[in-house]
Formats: C-alpha cells, sequence, structure tokens
C-alpha cells in the first residue's frame, strides 16, 4: 500500500509544475488512462468475442433445431462451435475484472488516515474546493449542495451523466445492431436474458451511486475509466 502511495506522490510531484494544485487530480487521471492502456489489448479481444459470438447466433439457432429432442447432443454441438470459432463466453469481462484492485487501491489510499505508519499527506490534496479524500455526504454537511465543494461534485455529477446518456445510447445501438440472445453452454437462452438486454442501456447510470458514496479520488477512477470505456466501446463497435 505505502508503494502504490509513493507512486501517486511521486507522479502528482512531477504534475506539479503543469497542473499546480490539481497535480494530484491529474495523477489519478493519468494512473487511470494507463491502467486502461495495459488493459485495451484484452478489450479489444472482448470486442472481437462479442462481434463473434453475435454472428453464432444463426448457427446456433440451428443447432438447438436440429437436436431439439437430444439435449447432450445439443451441449456438444455447441461447445464444438464455440470451440472451433475460438470463441470464450467470459472473455468480455476480463477488462473489467482486471482494473477492479486498482480501484480498490486508489478507494483505500484515500480513505486511510495513515499510509505506512505516517500521516497520509495525499489526503491534503483536493479538487478546487472538495478534498480527494472526501464523499459527497461531507460536502454536503460543510456549505450544501451548492457550497464550493458541493459545486465541485454537481459537476463530476453532470460529467458522469452526460457520459451515462452517451454510453446508454451507444447500446441501444450495438443491440439493435446485433440483437443476439446469449446462450448456456447447451446452446439454450440464459434464463432473464430478455429482461437484462432491456436494462442494460441504463447500468451506466449506476456510476452516479459509485461517485456519490466513493472517495473523491476513487470517484475520479471511475469517471475517467467509465468515459474510456464508452469511447473505446465507440471506437471498437464503430
Amino acid at each position: 500500500m505505502s508503494v502504490f502511495a509513493s507512486l501517486v506522490e511521486h507522479l502528482a510531484d512531477l504534475l506539479q509544475p503543469l497542473f499546480g494544485a490539481g497535480a494530484a487530480t491529474a495523477a489519478i487521471v493519468l494512473f487511470t488512462a494507463f491502467v486502461r492502456l495495459l488493459l485495451h489489448p484484452l478489450s479489444r479481444a472482448a470486442a472481437r468475442g462479442q462481434k463473434a459470438r453475435a454472428a453464432l447466433q444463426p448457427r446456433i439457432a440451428e443447432l438447438r433445431r436440429k437436436h431439439a429432442r437430444n439435449p447432450e447432443k445439443l451441449r456438444e454441438a455447441v461447445l464444438d462451435l464455440h470451440a472451433r470459432a475460438n470463441v470464450s463466453p467470459l472473455s468480455g469481462l476480463a477488462p473489467s475484472l482486471l482494473q477492479a484492485p486498482a480501484f480498490f487501491l486508489l478507494y483505500h489510499l484515500f480513505s486511510s488516515d495513515t499510509i505506512g505508519g505516517r500521516a497520509n499527506g495525499l489526503l491534503a490534496h483536493r479538487l478546487f474546493a472538495a478534498p480527494l479524500g472526501g464523499r459527497w455526504a461531507d460536502a454536503l454537511g460543510h456549505g450544501g449542495p451548492f457550497g464550493d465543494a458541493g459545486l465541485v461534485y454537481a459537476g463530476v455529477f453532470a460529467l458522469v451523466a452526460v457520459v451515462a446518456a452517451f454510453g446508454c445510447h451507444l447500446t441501444k445501438l450495438m443491440t439493435a445492431a446485433n440483437p443476439a440472445v446469449p446462450v448456456t453452454g447447451d446452446g439454450q437462452p440464459v434464463p432473464g436474458a430478455g429482461a437484462i438486454t432491456r436494462v442494460m442501456p441504463f447500468l451506466p447510470f449506476l456510476t452516479l451511486v459509485t461517485v456519490a458514496v466513493v472517495p473523491l479520488a476513487a470517484a475520479l477512477y471511475v469517471v475517467t475509466s467509465t468515459t474510456w470505456s464508452v469511447a473505446e466501446r465507440a471506437v471498437l463497435h464503430r
């Protein structure tokens, strides 16, 4: 943990001449972008996998008709089809799972009063009037939603809402272009897949809840990562 704190502090020191008091904020954004850049090859692979799974849907439907009375044969045929197409149903989870440790490191780093037995100096850094270690509830308790810190959060919420709205629109476009229904290993539709498909476009708005309850530093990670994800999807699925 202390090693990660030193990394953020040194990165903030390097950015100090360019960003002044916002150096720590810039360091978090840059760190997040670096994490997402490292995961970009996995995101590209996930996008290719999603397109490949969508392309397999007509053949899976044909297999379901062919082996309607033999579930075991259907399962084997579907698994063989995925293997020959080199498609994994779990490939899309890797980018999200692998970036989770970075988020929790930031969360813990800006939630701890001490790091390595000494005072956590990172808590003194701010985004304008809002401490990076503070939460929205703290801003509401000191000045209310239109206080100095409250207005910083209002700006962050507005940015998240814009990104979420664009992500929602993008998901609807992708679903309309590839209306594939997720299937299980035996080629049957995943239970509740229809409901999940209808809800999925609105999932980016859950980011608003996350930003409201985590330290501002972790919220900046979420905002930057979500913005990256939406832009990345727009490029990879164009």
